[in-house]
């Protein structure tokens, strides 16, 4: 069955539900997919995946279980699914040497750069980790508040709206209006 026959059949409450649940728990069906998969391209497909999924099992949801559980199981259904497609990958031992099969089996030894004792790097990194916190810094502590935990942490609009103890709607305003703020700070434009 096409997504789009799948629509037509989906009665409008239903979908309705689903909209709102989806829209409640995206963010944070991302992350976990982004935990998974490890990258942001493959953190979108499993999300879309899932969500869709959900969407076609929907009348098998039983109303008395949290969905974001329910939609996890899914997902993790999804990715195992994904990995078992994937050709087997064969590791091998960074210690061991590879012999190169050229006449005389010459061993090669991998070495691996150690990008994190750059010292570039980690002056640039602590430079950038400063500015960063300067500016959030001097953001007006709700907003701060707010985009910290939304976007370092990674928090649902429901679960910082719990956290400062104040509307969703409230935590969208202070969201956006903190992220303008820092992005002025920072001089990045909008």
């Amino acid at each position: 069955m096409d997504f789009a026959k799948l629509l037509v059949s989906t009665n409008r409450s239903d979908r309705s539900e689903f909209d709102t649940l989806v829209h409640r728990c995206h963010r944070q069906a991302y992350n976990v997919a982004y935990r998974l998969t490890g990258n942001h391209a493959d953190a979108e497909d499993l999300t879309q995946e899932s969500f869709l999924r959900a969407f076609r099992f929907f009348d098998r949801y039983n109303r008395d279980m949290p969905f974001e559980n329910w939609l996890f199981r899914i997902m993790s259904r999804v990715f195992i699914d994904e990995l078992r497609k994937k050709p087997k990958h064969r590791s091998q031992s960074l210690d061991q040497p590879i012999t190169t099969g050229s006449g005389g089996e010459a061993e090669v030894q991998l070495e691996i750069p150690d990008f994190e004792g750059d010292p570039e790097r980690i002056v640039l990194r602590a430079e950038l980790d400063d500015y960063l916190q300067n500016a959030l810094l001097a953001l007006p502590e709700e907003f701060r508040i707010a985009v910290i935990l939304a976007d370092i942490e990674g928090l649902s609009y429901e679960e910082i709206a719990e956290a400062m103890t104040c509307s969703i709607g409230t935590v969208r305003s202070r969201l956006h209006r903190g992220r303008k703020l820092l992005r002025s700070k920072l001089g990045v434009g909008s």
